[in-house]
């Protein structure tokens, strides 16, 4: 489910075996849909991001009440939700236990934790809130996943063959100084935000690194290019984790959007497998029952 149609595109474009539907979440109707094991997703994150105005549940972009509405019609045995780390923020404290409430009341037991893309191999600082609900007879057997213990590869170390495809003559001398991970991946939203790298004090944490946040470019430096190179989509979607197997439907901008505002798959799937293993572990423990 998903409304922008470059993101279906994408979607149907890797996945063509998929049912991808392009609508309006507030129009979707889940009660044809029994025996489902998880809702997942990542809902709109300007109602809670500290770079907007942090309307929460005034906000009409917010759809934590369209997900309580599809738990309720669907029922399914779990449902796991990103959202970025402002929604832990005090003052949505009250809001948040709402919506545990409201989960509650439909039988299931859920839980908020801050977790950091690095931890999973991800080369990017993304802190990310995770919002985790099982039913009530699948909760014990949950963990979170653990960290994993590699430590994350380095900006220039990740793009140096990208950064070099065109003969760069100082991409070696570049891949020495991007000796960090990189900093939070900006995706902007569909009302503000270009193919860029964020707002200033990104560009500066970019800048450190090496790389000039200001745009996006078409293809990585020609040979004798000199300053700070900007990066492509596809070095982007590196960053955040995207095998360069995976394209992306749509102009540079629309590209860039899914990219940057994309739940790092590396991470996603941890979330994935620990969800799956608690699901497969209740079932088995039914049957050795």
């Amino acid at each position: 489910m998903e409304l922008d149609r470059h993101a279906c595109a994408t979607l149907r474009l890797n996945r063509p075996n998929w049912k991808v539907i392009e609508q309006d979440l507030k129009l979707f109707d889940g009660r044809p849909y029994k025996h489902v094991d998880i809702i997942s997703g990542g809902l709109p994150c300007p109602p809670f991001s500290v770079a907007g105005k942090q309307l929460g549940d005034k906000d009409e972009r917010n759809l934590f009440p369209q997900l309580i509405r599809l738990a309720d019609e669907i029922r399914p045995n779990a449902i796991m939700i990103e959202n970025v780390r402002g929604i832990l923020d005090a003052s949505f404290q009250p809001y948040r236990q709402h919506i545990k409430d409201q989960l509650a009341s439909l039988g299931y037991e859920s839980d908020w934790n801050l977790m950091q893309a690095s931890s999973f191999g991800v080369p990017q600082l993304r802190p990310r809130a995770v919002f985790v609900a099982l039913r009530k007879r699948y909760a014990s057997q949950f963990s979170w996943p653990e960290a994993t213990a590699e430590t994350p590869t380095t900006v220039g170390e990740v793009l140096f063959d990208l950064m070099a495809a065109r003969g760069w003559k100082l991409a070696e001398a570049w891949k020495r100084l991007a000796n960090e991970i990189a900093p939070t991946v900006v995706g902007g939203s569909h009302k503000h935000g270009g193919p860029d790298l964020g707002p200033t004090r990104a560009r500066k944490a970019w800048a450190a690194l090496q790389v000039d946040g200001k745009g996006i470019a078409n293809d990585a430096p020609d040979p004798d290019f000199v300053g700070m190179p900007r990066l492509t989509v596809r070095m982007v979607a590196r960053i955040q984790g995207f095998t360069d197997d995976w394209n992306f439907s749509g102009g540079k901008t629309a590209a860039y959007r899914q990219v940057g505002n994309a739940f790092p798959p590396p991470f996603a799937r941890a979330m994935a497998l620990a969800i799956s293993q608690c699901l497969n572990k209740r079932k088995l423990l039914k049957i050795a029952g």
